[in-house]
């Protein structure tokens, strides 16, 4: 005569499974602080369409094509070189006419200080690679970065990030970040 095997009871161990399950769920930590703090201009009051009137020395256009190549100011340019001619347009050191005319303002901390109406507008191609976007946002974010530092050491003697809340306010109106962001295209076809 065979021998029968006892069968396992497995009703307990779907409750330790579906118990671990929810251990982990609770116990697991996940960043959210991940991707782009932008704020969306807010919406008009009314129906109607809001335009602005911009000066063209006052827009620096960068543009990425499918290819993930630079178009900054209708010039090819590696985007080694973004930060340093984006940095050149929000300056303005020499006051040159072909780039942003600058406007006092009476800001707190500062007194008056000329601040750039400089505005950079970038836009993509449909085919651009997110890593490019990433990378040409970080350079025109790093480049504001650092004028803001470079402002909040020689006038507070500490960098933008350890300013209190009004302090950083007050930088932020010196180099207001101004980057307006077009609907991407389809330039030529896919990629």
């Amino acid at each position: 005569m065979a021998r029968s095997t006892p069968e396992i009871n497995g009703s307990s161990l779907a409750d330790i499974a579906f118990l671990l399950l929810i251990f982990f769920l609770v116990t697991t930590t996940m960043n959210v602080d991940t991707g782009l703090q932008r704020l969306l201009p807010p919406m008009p009051e009314d129906d109607t369409q809001v335009e602005q009137d911009v000066k063209q020395r006052n827009i620096l256009t960068v543009l990425v094509n499918k290819s993930d190549r630079l178009l900054v100011g209708g010039e090819p340019m590696d985007v080694t070189m973004l930060r340093e001619k984006t940095r050149e347009f929000i300056t303005n050191p020499n006051n040159d006419l072909d780039l942003p005319e600058k406007q006092v303002e009476n800001i707190e901390y500062f007194g008056p200080m000329e601040v750039s109406r400089g505005v950079i507008s970038l836009q993509n191609d449909r085919g651009t690679s997110y890593k490019m976007y990433m990378i040409v946002q970080n350079e025109l974010i790093a480049t504001y970065d650092e004028l803001r530092n470079e402002l909040s050491t020689t006038r507070f003697g500490k960098k933008y990030g350890d300013l209190n809340e009004d302090e950083q306010k007050a930088v932020q109106k010196v180099y207001p970040l101004r980057i307006s962001e077009a609907e991407p295209k389809s330039i030529g076809g896919r990629k």
